[in-house]
């Protein structure tokens, strides 16, 4: 299962429902791992995977899992996207377990 580190601020909301994907730079190491966990072909073909997000590295750090996809598109500068940049996209479709 892939783990993303995600800082506070969008983890809350993540967590809560308001930011509802999460936002990764399009370079070579989300590239890999992405691919890896989706599959090349994978990415933007609606196939879902379950991945973890954690808020920080700290052994104790706060966590969820959810059902997640994977595409490449722009995302909303209020939630931390750079306007007219292209980021890989993770969808949050469900939450499966928080800690």
């Amino acid at each position: 299962m892939l783990t993303i580190p995600v800082t506070k601020k969008w983890f809350d909301m993540e967590l809560a429902g308001i930011k509802p994907e999460d936002y990764r730079e399009i370079k070579p190491y989300w590239e890999v791992r992405l691919c890896k966990l989706f599959g090349e072909k994978g990415i933007g073909r609606g196939i879902e995977k379950e991945v973890k997000f954690r808020n920080g590295y700290g052994r104790n750090a706060r966590y969820f899992i959810a059902r997640c996809l994977c595409k490449v598109g722009t995302g909303r500068t209020e939630w931390g996207a750079e306007k007219g940049k292209l980021y890989f996209v993770l969808p949050l479709h469900e939450l499966l377990e928080r800690g």
